[in-house]
């Protein structure tokens, strides 16, 4: 039998909010700046050549793989430094890059069933982005928020997991991790001990091979349902 739970832990992009949708805004938003500040740099560096110098950073760096943001900022460096732009624009360059990573569009059940676990269990925000609570303005909602470029090390390490535990004084068996990515979120969790909620908003089918979710839903709302009844049962 399942340990009650006292705890959760949250998965933010494609659980609170899709993210594709984010990331394509970034790209011509990053592009449009250079185009105004640097325009060698957006001639010789457009969408999908940005794009592939991500991948080769990605590549050639594998210690950075947790580190967005870092990721982020040499690509940006890159860029400038290649086409003869100067590189005091980088920070700039990422100020309007992040600027816009933080606009974020909720998906429409996210902020009610948010605020209704918020009013029932202490949660932390545990991803392997770089989104700023505070910026989108849910950080009243949250305990704390690990990273994996604070922490040093991303989803699915189970450290990163344990982490976010002691901080939420609860034992892995007492939390419950919700998120939407099949190996970092649902595997990464159980690997660590932890109970996790699968949120499958595109009807993915889960990989027969693989343990299944503790429990699955199309929606947070539905997540936060399931936790009510929870508590009830036990009120």
């Amino acid at each position: 039998m399942a340990s009650p739970i006292s705890a959760i832990t949250l998965d933010l992009d494609d659980t609170l909010w899709p993210f594709p949708p984010i990331g394509e805004r970034i790209e011509r938003v990053l592009h449009a700046w250079f185009e105004r500040h640097s325009p060698p740099t957006a001639a010789m560096f457009p969408i999908p050549a940005m794009r592939a110098l991500r991948q080769l950073l990605m590549e050639r760096h594998p210690e950075l793989a947790h580190d967005a943001s870092t990721l982020r900022q040499r690509g940006i460096e890159h860029a400038l430094r290649e086409s003869g732009g100067d590189l005091a624009l980088a920070g700039p360059a990422y100020d309007a890059f992040y600027e816009e990573r933080n606009r974020v569009e909720f998906y429409d059940d996210a902020i009610d069933a948010l605020q209704r676990i918020a009013a029932r269990f202490p949660i932390i925000a545990l991803t392997n982005g770089n989104a700023d609570l505070g910026r989108i303005g849910i950080a009243h909602l949250f305990k704390g928020v690990v990273t994996a470029r604070e922490f040093g090390a991303g989803k699915p390490d189970p450290t990163i997991f344990h982490h976010a535990c002691e901080l939420l004084g609860a034992t892995p068996q007492q939390t419950l991790h919700v998120g939407d990515d099949i190996e970092l979120d649902v595997v990464g969790a159980q690997s660590a001990g932890l109970q996790a909620a699968w949120i499958n908003r595109v009807d993915a089918t889960w990989p027969a091979d693989l343990r299944a979710p503790d429990t699955t839903f199309t929606t947070l709302s539905a997540c936060a349902d399931w936790l009510d009844a929870q508590h009830t049962d036990k009120t």
